[in-house]
């Protein structure tokens, strides 16, 4: 028997926060560290030397992370979860390199449909072929990150404006899973919408040197807004050869957790 949306709901914010716990306890042990180092009074702490109060980071950083998507509210109805990626970049703007430039691009699978059937006569059988049909979202944005660093971990939030664009797409290939071809691949249904996301999270340091690279833990809120958009079973197949599309409209927001690499460029 299925979960209940409001069970489902619960058991999703409760993941969530669970991992929040998770990003923060590396840099609530690194902050009670300083304080024994300076012998457990806060005030003492502010009495440190430069190199422990102020990190620099790198001018240009730039990352890859798996992405995995929960719905929230209304979307939660139409799929249950997605699975996919993102690039991410920063560029240093001043506070020596604790402001900076974000910039991500991401793509996310929600759904995904596979059917395999023979080629027409003359040939029949002798050629199988496969049909798959994803649910995806390709999304982008650009706006400024707040990084507050130590020397091992860089906790940081940040907000983007940009974009979200929903698509359903089909293809057709080999039954044997050989590569597919472009010239057999269709955009059934299609949407963008300006779309704004803000997130937070924490990189821990892997080692030194001019390009440091970083354990890149974060989550994301999309906030989408209303969209149009397709989900497994949506389109609907007719003896004659035509399909009906069953389109949805609604709030089309999504929370991410992202786990991923980071490697820092032209370091101060």
């Amino acid at each position: 028997m299925g979960m209940s949306r409001a069970a489902r709901s619960n058991s999703t914010t409760l993941r969530y926060l669970t991992a929040a716990l998770v990003l923060l306890s590396p840099a609530a042990g690194a902050a009670q560290s300083l304080l024994v180092d300076a012998g457990t009074d806060p005030k003492s702490a502010l009495k440190l030397g430069p190199e422990a109060q102020q990190q620099s980071g790198p001018r240009v950083s730039v990352g890859i992370s798996f992405a995995f998507a929960d719905p929230l509210g209304e979307l939660g109805s139409f799929f249950d979860q997605g699975f996919g990626g993102q690039f991410q970049g920063g560029l240093g703007m001043a506070a020596e390199g604790r402001l900076r430039l974000r910039g991500d691009l991401g793509f996310l699978v929600y759904g995904h449909e596979q059917r395999e059937f023979c080629a027409p006569v003359p040939i029949g059988c002798r050629i199988g072929l496969g049909l798959t049909t994803d649910n995806t979202i390709l999304y982008g944005g650009i706006g400024p990150e707040f990084v507050l660093m130590t020397e091992r971990l860089e906790p940081y939030v940040y907000g983007t404006m940009g974009f979200s664009y929903f698509a359903t797409v089909s293809r057709l290939r080999g039954a044997d899973g050989g590569e597919e071809d472009a010239r057999f691949s269709t955009t059934n249904y299609s949407d963008g919408v300006m779309a704004w996301k803000m997130g937070g999270g924490v990189r821990v340091r892997l080692s030194g040197g001019e390009h440091p690279i970083s354990l890149d833990l974060g989550l994301e809120r999309h906030q989408n807004g209303i969209t149009n958009f397709l989900t497994k079973g949506d389109i609907v197949d007719h003896p004659d050869g035509s399909i009906t599309l069953l389109t949805n409209q609604s709030e089309a927001n999504l929370m991410t957790f992202r786990f991923g690499f980071s490697l820092g460029l032209g370091t101060r």
